[in-house]
């Protein structure tokens, strides 16, 4: 057996935010001070086996704690440490690790974390009944694939399980290099199974029912503008503590984002206009960090004329990427020419990229356009509409937002302009935009992926047939047996190849078209000392101080 101390506190994954400076060890400041934070306007869910968007992510971060954690490495940088796990064993061959819950840790409520709270959290995600869109996060362990996809097995038969109140034990099929960052990501957090049965989809309304075991727990929820966090007095941790709350800011309007952050309302800020970019960067106010994702349109692959690959390309060679990141976005963004983003590691692990092996899917060259929206009006010839004619109105629907409305409004004039359609645009409020892309209610979709943790899979695996995340509806046979093929070798070349040809199938019938790679711009006040920050999309402010 392997034994992992709680003094073994690095896995090799440390993510480095260069440009924040923001997480020091002994922050400065006044500790016990009140902070407000604002990344985007009401969150869908903020149930850690149904939330799939970055900033429920990051609430869910203070309020709950897996059995693994990110903690700041004292640069700003986040690194991976025991959580609810004091230290755990793992198995000579990497399938079976066995989690020692930590002594004396607490509810909110008091009530003692236990292993059976992990083990019923992780068979509620994978339960069809759930509908959890990252059921599939959890295909690596024992039996999950036959629970989530096939239906040949019950939850109760998943390879997690409870040995006693304070051991945890989970078997894979197959040891996997990013399992510990699985064990740290939201889906796998511990709820409370009495809270959910009384109380519903309701549970996580209310301060009384949202029960957590991270660090911070909510005070308060003023829908659609704000949710308060406050310490958690009953957290191991909670003498260390930074802020004596966290106000959640829940906003849209990026005028009104901007003015706040300007008065002081925000101690940090994620929205701004589109416009105030180069005025903003050129005073230092926006700052600009690393991001492990890709911004692009989804196509509802099963609605025609979109369930012909000839239309999808077509309309992803007529977008003029080097404009939208040059004169649009205007934040260090740069030309997506593959689906997963740059950053991402390749066979090699560390050092090696696996989009710069996979190369480019199209030219990214400015001198290149004309010759891409040439071939795409070929192929929409092919499919039946020379010139755009008979083709129906194009819908493109955004969540509200200046810079996605920007996009929208390019990308409306290039397919126009292009390919002779017509094209209207649609922006509705978050919660009820990601129901619509989720139902595939619409024809083409704004849309983007942030690395659940460093691994190509974090992106190809959402496309499998049925895939809670799989936005556009796609099925494919052999994508789905490359996908297989990639979670249950452990050989990291032949993991690798199955993803790149798996990446090649995805790109090959243009279910998705990528505008451009991200970075993370925000605003932080300078008072605000001791977050810290992963490129995975998560701001850590517990430790705080201003």
């Amino acid at each position: 057996m392997k034994k992992l101390l709680v003094l073994l506190l690095v896995f090799s994954i440390v993510f480095t935010f260069a440009a924040c400076g923001g997480g020091e060890t002994e922050p400065e400041g006044e500790v016990g001070a009140d902070i407000t934070v604002c990344f985007a306007s009401e969150p869908s869910t903020i149930d850690p086996a149904l939330n799939s968007a970055v900033d429920g992510a990051v609430m869910l971060h203070h309020a709950f704690e897996g059995l693994i954690k990110w903690v700041d490495d004292g640069d700003g940088n986040a690194m991976l440490a025991p959580g609810m796990a004091e230290s755990w064993d793992i198995s000579d061959d990497g399938t079976v690790y066995t989690f020692h819950i930590r002594e004396g840790a607490l509810w909110s409520d008091g009530e003692p974390v236990t292993a059976n709270d992990f083990e019923y959290a992780w068979k509620r995600v994978v339960d069809p009944a759930t509908a959890a869109d990252y059921s599939y996060m959890l295909d690596c362990v024992l039996n999950g694939p036959e629970i989530i996809y096939d239906g040949t097995k019950e939850p109760s038969e998943l390879g997690a399980v409870a040995l006693d109140d304070m051991t945890f034990e989970v078997t894979l099929h197959t040891a996997i290099p990013y399992f510990a960052e699985i064990a740290a990501f939201p889906a796998a957090f511990p709820v409370r199974q009495d809270i959910i049965e009384a109380n519903g989809d309701q549970w996580t309304f209310e301060p009384e029912t949202y029960i957590g075991n991270g660090p911070y727990m909510m005070s308060e929820w003023v829908h659609n503008s704000y949710i308060t966090m406050v310490k958690n007095p009953n957290h191991y941790d909670f003498e260390n503590l930074g802020p004596n709350s966290i106000k959640f800011a829940l906003m849209d309007d990026d005028n009104a984002m901007l003015a706040a952050f300007n008065s002081g309302e925000l101690d940090f800020n994620e929205g701004y206009p589109i416009d105030e970019v180069p005025a903003l960067l050129e005073s230092g106010q926006l700052k600009i960090g690393d991001y492990i994702g890709t911004y692009y349109v989804s196509y509802q692959t099963k609605m025609a004329p979109f369930d012909d690959p000839r239309v999808r390309e077509a309309f992803s060679l007529a977008i003029d990427r080097n404009y939208i990141v040059e004169q649009i976005t205007r934040a260090g963004q740069v030309v997506a020419g593959g689906y997963v983003p740059s950053g991402i590691y390749d066979a090699g692990g560390p050092g090696t990229d696996f989009r710069a092996v996979g190369g480019d899917y199209y030219s990214m060259s400015k001198d290149d356009y004309a010759a891409n929206t040439e071939r795409a009006r070929e192929l929409l010839a092919e499919a039946g509409f020379p010139g755009g004619e008979g083709f129906p109105i194009v819908e493109y629907i955004y969540n509200t937002n200046d810079g996605h409305k920007a996009v929208g409004e390019a990308l409306q004039n290039m397919w126009q302009q292009e390919l002779g359609v017509q094209v209207t645009l649609t922006n509705q409020d978050w919660a009820v935009f990601l129901e619509t892309r989720k139902n595939g209610d619409y024809m083409i979709a704004r849309n983007g992926w942030i690395a659940d943790y460093n691994d190509p899979i974090s992106f190809l695996d959402m496309w499998v047939t049925g895939g809670g995340n799989n936005d556009a509806q796609y099925e494919n046979p052999a994508y789905d047996s490359l996908i297989k093929t990639a979670k249950t070798s452990s050989d990291p070349a032949v993991r690798m190849k199955a993803m790149h040809d798996a990446e090649d199938i995805l790109m090959g019938e243009s279910v998705v078209a990528p505008i451009y790679y991200y970075t993370v711009p925000y605003m932080v006040s300078d008072d605000l000392k001791g977050w810290y920050y992963s490129p995975l999309g998560y701001f850590f402010f517990s430790y705080a101080s201003k």
